[in-house]
């Protein structure tokens, strides 16, 4: 193994693709180190002041919000990856397709945001919250105009790292600088959201220029064929919120926002190591879609990173949870010991599921796969939630991210070997 990660190595430093990847890898690995550093700074100090319940709430607003920013990204942050990332050299194929995703991203925004008004003035609890659901949605327009995947398949993750380091600094100082009390918990969405729309003008600017990509008027029916063709892969991102953001609106109806705000506090360091984890599968997506060949070889890799990193979050919880959190977090350290073992399953989909099905596209396949399992992820969240709080929302998310991981798995690994008896 040792051997052939050194040889890996030396391919890298030779091929031009290599050099891509490595570019891109230090870039992003920068990017992360900085993910890292400013929630680091703030986590500490939003816990002192805001409190358990200023989280809880802020968590229920991401969980509602995460609904309508899948729907908007619509699964285009992997199909277009791949569209444009085997289309590069073809500018005016380029510019329709970054036409097409920009304006269906726009309409599936003006949809949830109709309905996101129809749940406020329906919904008592939805009322109650709708100042912070408002402020939060402001994140999809932000995502929409930040489009990462455009730079992931150009591989060019130099201009992620720069755009995404600005807006980190600016939303570090700002939350220092106006987060006073309790009641400011809604500024913190709020400066995330403007992070990201001062990012995405400035990128949208720069993929005009730079890249000359022509912004063409919408053509309703380039854009219907556009979200047509990514609507498995959308099943495929949108099914896990079954299980993952529902529970956390679950929690937020039966537990109320302290038991919200205990189950974000264990899960913020499971999201940074997901993050981390992400950036391996950003990075090697656009290259395993000419070269699928090297896949294996990245399997071993990356599932053995993230045993080490579930392994390590898991034995330093307590110390986390100490660390960066009061003693009214103090509970959160059983919701990360036990979040700790998603780091793996969730590579296994990663793996087999992104770097893989989706790639040989086999979107429809992965799409049942993660449709069945999220509704079972669905079934089993509503006792464990209503009978276990926090810890029952946990244990959902990892007991079905484990069955998912493995049969996307197994799935894989079937297609695989018929493609051998195939080949023979």
């Amino acid at each position: 193994m040792i051997n052939k990660v050194k040889a890996l190595i030396s391919r890298v430093n030779k091929s031009k693709d290599g050099k891509v990847l490595a570019s891109n890898f230090g870039y992003l690995m920068l990017l992360q180190i900085a993910g890292y550093v400013f929630p680091l700074i703030t986590i500490p100090y939003l816990a002192r002041v805001i409190g358990v319940e200023g989280f809880g709430k802020i968590a229920f607003a991401a969980a509602v919000v995460v609904w309508f920013q899948t729907v908007s990204d619509w699964g285009f942050n992997y199909t277009a990856t791949r569209d444009i990332a085997r289309n590069r050299d073809n500018p005016e194929k380029v510019s329709e397709i970054f036409s097409n995703v920009l304006w269906a991203r726009i309409l599936l925004m003006l949809l949830s945001f109709v309905i996101l008004m129809v749940a406020v003035n329906t919904i008592p609890y939805f009322k109650e919250n709708q100042t912070i659901l408002l402020v939060t949605f402001l994140l999809v327009p932000g995502h929409i105009l930040f489009p990462e995947w455009f730079f992931q398949a150009m591989e060019r993750m130099k201009f992620i790292t720069l755009f995404s380091l600005i807006s980190k600094a600016i939303f570090t100082i700002l939350v220092f600088v106006f987060i006073k009390e309790k009641s400011d918990f809604i500024l913190q969405p709020l400066f995330i959201s403007l992070g990201y729309i001062l990012s995405g003008i400035f990128s949208i600017y720069l993929i005009v220029v730079k890249w000359k990509v022509k912004i063409f008027k919408p053509h309703w029916q380039s854009i219907y064929k556009t979200i047509k063709n990514s609507s498995n892969v959308f099943i495929t991102n949108i099914t896990p919120n079954l299980y993952n953001s529902l529970a956390i609106v679950l929690l937020g109806f039966w537990g109320g926002s302290v038991a919200n705000g205990i189950y974000d506090a264990g899960r913020k360091f499971i999201t940074l190591a997901h993050s981390f984890m992400a950036i391996i599968i950003r990075v090697v997506f656009p290259f395993l879609s000419r070269s699928l060949d090297k896949h294996k070889l990245f399997t071993k890799i990356y599932l053995l990173l993230s045993v080490i990193g579930t392994v390590v979050l898991f034995f330093i919880s307590p110390i986390i949870i100490k660390l960066f959190f009061t003693k009214e977090f103090y509970d959160a350290e059983t919701v990360l010991k036990i979040l700790s073992f998603s780091i793996f399953f969730v590579s296994l989909n990663r793996v087999y599921g992104t770097n893989y099905l989706i790639i040989k596209g086999f979107e429809k396949e992965l799409r049942n796969i993660t449709f069945a399992c999220s509704i079972l992820g669905f079934i089993i969240s509503i006792p464990l939630v209503y009978y276990y709080s926090y810890i029952g929302a946990a244990l959902t998310l990892v007991a079905t991210q484990a069955i998912l991981g493995f049969t996307t798995m197994f799935k894989a690994l079937s297609v695989e070997r018929k493609d051998k008896l195939l080949h023979s």
